[in-house]
């Protein structure tokens, strides 16, 4: 006779969590797209990897840090001009054959 088992609560609640994460809703719409496509690619995994790029969400962490590489790169770029101005400034005051003021 066959013995019933209740669902497991640790999967019941990694079923949630990857539910409330949109993993779930994310495979989904990645499989049903693979199963409309008219012909099928060679390489279903990579179809699957790509189109999970593709609807992958930025999230909040990889967003902070795109402005950031943003931020650092036009502060990088006004500090290169802030030194190029304070070298033209100094080589003003420099004394141009390299004789100490005595």
């Amino acid at each position: 006779m066959a013995h019933y088992r209740g669902p497991d609560p640790k999967r019941e609640q990694f079923r949630r969590y990857l539910e409330k994460a949109g993993v779930v809703d994310s495979l989904t719409s990645v499989l049903v797209a693979l199963y409309e496509q008219p012909e099928k690619p060679n390489n279903a995994l990579e179809f699957v990897k790509q189109h999970l790029n593709a609807a992958g969400q930025m999230s909040a962490d990889t967003e902070a840090l795109q402005q950031e590489v943003v931020d650092l790169r036009q502060r990088c770029a006004r500090l290169a001009e802030e030194t190029k101005d304070l070298k033209a400034k100094l080589q003003r005051y420099e004394p141009e054959d390299g004789a100490t003021a005595d």
